[in-house]
C-alpha cells in the first residue's frame, strides 16, 4: 500500500498501519517541525519514508497514486477547549482545506482524518466536505488515557475498538527521577487532604490510579491533566514522557533522541495519535480485504 500522510508529525500513521499487519510499500511524510522529523527518521530510516515537506508545497501531480491518505490537520482553532475558537477558518485550521486539496486532486482510495471534537456548525462544514460523517472514539478503550477524537474515514464498516481495561496503574514506571516530583506546596497539600479525607482522589489536581489519566495535549507537559500518586508513596509526580508515549500506545522511548528535551517530548506526543485506535481503523483495511 502507496501512503500519503499529511501532518504527519511523528509518524504514528506508519506505526499504526505495522500494527494493523497492512503492508507499506511507500510512505510519504509531509511534516515542518524539525523534532518530529528526526524521531520519524530514527524509527523510520531508509527508502521506504519518504519526506515530502510543507502541505502547502505539495504539487500532487508528482505524487503518483495513492492507495490511503491520512492526517490530522491542526485542532488549535477547533478544540471545545480552546482559548482560539475561531474555527474552521481559523489560522492554523484552516489548514484543513489543504488536506481537502489533496483529498481531491489525488484521489486516493482511502482515507483517514482525524480531529478533536468541536462545535456542531464546523463538524458539519468538514463532514460536508469529506462527504462522510465522523465516528467518534475514545481512546480510553486502548488505553489508560481518555482521549475523544472524531474520525471521518472511507474505510467500511469501522466498529469501536473493545474494552482492554488498562488503567492508570499499569503504564507507571516503579521509580522515576526527583525531578519529576510535584513542588512542596502540593506535595503538603496532597498529604494533609489525604489526611482529612483518605478516599477523596482528586487532592491537589490528583488522577487516582485505578482511574484513566486525562487527554494530553501538546502544552501538557506532564502534569497540567493532573499528578499522579508515586507508587512507592512517596507523595505525587507528574508523568514522565516514558509514561506520556504509553498512554498513546507508542513503544517505550519512541521520542528519545539525543538532543530531544522532555519538553519536546510531552509536546509531540501530545500532539499525536493514539496507535492502538488508529490500527483499530486500520485493520478494518484488511478484515475487508482491501
Amino acid at each position: 500500500m502507496r501512503v500519503l500522510s499529511l501532518f504527519d508529525g511523528i509518524s504514528c500513521g506508519h506505526l499504526a498501519l505495522t500494527r494493523a499487519k497492512i503492508p507499506v510499500t511507500e510512505y510519504l511524510a509531509a511534516e515542518i517541525d524539525p523534532f518530529a522529523e528526526s524521531i520519524s527518521v530514527k524509527n523510520y530510516p531508509g527508502c521506504r519514508a519518504k519526506r515530502i515537506g510543507d502541505v502547502k508545497q505539495i504539487v500532487s501531480d508528482s505524487l503518483g497514486d495513492v492507495d490511503l491518505l491520512i492526517g490530522g490537520s491542526p485542532c488549535q482553532d477547533l478544540s471545545l477547549g480552546s482559548k482560539y475558537k475561531r474555527g474552521i477558518t481559523g489560522e492554523r485550521s484552516s489548514l484543513f482545506w489543504e488536506y481537502v486539496r489533496i483529498l481531491e486532486e489525488v484521489k486516493p482510495k482511502y482515507f483517514l482524518l482525524e480531529n478533536v471534537r468541536m462545535s456542531k456548525e464546523n463538524q458539519a462544514i468538514i463532514s460536508k466536505a469529506l462527504r462522510v460523517e465522523p465516528i467518534l472514539i475514545n481512546s480510553a478503550l486502548v488505553s489508560a488515557q481518555n482521549r475523544r477524537r472524531l474520525y471521518w474515514t472511507n474505510i467500511p464498516n469501522v466498529t469501536q475498538p473493545e474494552e482492554k481495561g488498562i488503567i492508570l496503574s499499569d503504564i507507571l514506571e516503579p521509580s522515576t527521577e526527583p525531578k519529576y516530583l510535584a513542588g512542596q506546596q502540593l506535595q503538603d497539600k496532597y498529604i494533609g487532604g489525604k489526611r482529612l479525607n483518605p478516599t477523596y482522589n482528586s487532592q491537589a489536581n490528583t488522577v487516582h490510579l485505578g482511574d484513566k489519566f486525562g487527554t494530553v495535549c501538546s502544552g501538557t507537559h506532564g502534569y497540567s491533566c493532573g499528578y499522579v500518586p508515586c507508587p512507592s508513596g512517596a507523595g505525587i509526580r507528574r508523568l514522565t514522557p516514558l509514561e506520556f508515549e504509553r498512554l498513546q500506545s507508542l513503544p517505550d522511548n519512541y521520542t528519545q533522541l539525543a538532543g530531544i528535551s522532555d519538553t519536546q517530548r510531552y509536546k509531540m506526543v501530545g500532539n499525536c495519535w493514539n496507535v492502538d485506535t488508529v490500527a483499530h481503523i486500520f485493520k478494518h483495511l484488511k478484515e475487508n480485504r482491501l
